[in-house]
């Protein structure tokens, strides 16, 4: 039945081991990264748990030589599809020098890197979102085939540069995908308190530009509509606003006590659809992936994340004067 779903979208038995082998890391990446501030060593993590499927299906998607990403602040399977490693995360978590992001300047997950094309995104909520949209205008004026793509939450969806952005995209047919990774959950408040229509994708239409909901524990899923997305923008046909439905696996960040406002219960039952689980049944299901190859992986796995965490945390940081630099005032 759903044996061989990846090579039906065009995608290598090679490719997709890619794909399980980057969500797991990002996931591994991310597990250390919040004992690490258990332990009190690093000062803050804010999660990617539950939506590396959405995030490594849409990146494989894309071309990784030449279209833009501008993610938001959990996407650490985009950016670790564009090229960045454990170790660039790592030492932005210690906020050292070296840090490819910002040099230590900025809070993790304000993911930077120019030869990556990965274009840093700021601590207010979607201002990346018209950023993306001068990003295709600027590529479309040069001449260049690129394709930008913009993830942000669906608390996010309701910032006026969300709209404005998706307006401006459609009306000159830019290649933008707008991706909104709906995890239910604006930090505390729940989907049904945020936003009076069934669906984020509902929203396409009164912009002009198509609009599809996928399942975000689905990475074949979602790599199938960003695909279509990033063909369409391609062929002149402007933008796409992708919704991929997930669930926040953690709390909203190292400083959220998720109990306050959800049950227990909930997290317990969203973590039998854990993404990085599934796709690995489906890859044993689809005769890609073995227990021995399994246990390969998950040890190489293990050694980066070791090796990242041990480089970052003897890193120099900053010399403090470094403060000043790149202050226009």
């Amino acid at each position: 039945m759903s044996e061989n779903r990846h090579q039906a979208l065009g995608l290598s038995d090679e490719a997709v081991l890619e794909m399980y082998e980057t969500m797991l890391l990002a996931r591994k990446i991310d597990e250390r990264m919040w004992l690490l501030n258990r332990a009190g060593k690093i000062p803050f993590v804010i999660s990617c748990q539950g939506q590396e499927a959405a995030q490594v299906g849409a990146a494989f998607a894309l071309d990784r030589e030449k279209d833009y990403v501008l993610p938001y602040y959990r996407d650490m399977g985009v950016v670790l599809t564009f090229g960045m490693t454990a170790k660039d995360l790592m030492l932005s978590g210690f906020a050292k020098a070296e840090d490819p992001n910002s040099g230590g300047r900025q809070m993790p997950g304000h993911f930077g890197q120019k030869k990556n094309r990965i274009v840093t995104g700021s601590s207010p909520v979607t201002t990346q979102v018209p950023h993306a949209v001068g990003v295709a205008l600027g590529g479309r004026m040069e001449g260049k085939d690129l394709v930008s793509f913009v993830t942000f939450g669906e608390g996010s969806s309701n910032q006026g540069d969300f709209h404005e952005g998706a307006n401006f995209a459609a009306v000159h047919k830019l290649p933008v995908i707008f991706m909104c990774e709906n995890n239910q959950y604006a930090i505390s408040v729940p989907y049904e308190k945020q936003v009076a229509c069934e669906k984020i994708s509902d929203r396409a239409i009164g912009y002009g530009m198509p609009g599809v909901t996928v399942d975000g524990n689905d990475p074949l899923e979602v790599y199938k509509v960003v695909k279509e997305a990033a063909d369409r923008g391609r062929r002149g046909e402007g933008p796409t606003l992708v919704e991929t439905i997930s669930y926040r696996l953690t709390a909203h960040s190292s400083d959220d006590d998720d109990r306050a406002y959800r049950e227990q219960e909930e997290v317990a039952e969203a973590k039998k659809k854990d993404p990085v689980l599934s796709f690995a049944h489906y890859l044993k299901e689809a005769g890609v992936l073995t227990d021995a190859k399994e246990k390969e992986i998950g040890d190489r796995i293990a050694g980066l994340v070791n090796e990242a965490t041990d480089y970052a945390e003897n890193a120099p940081y900053a010399e403090p004067e470094s403060a000043l630099k790149h202050v226009y005032a």
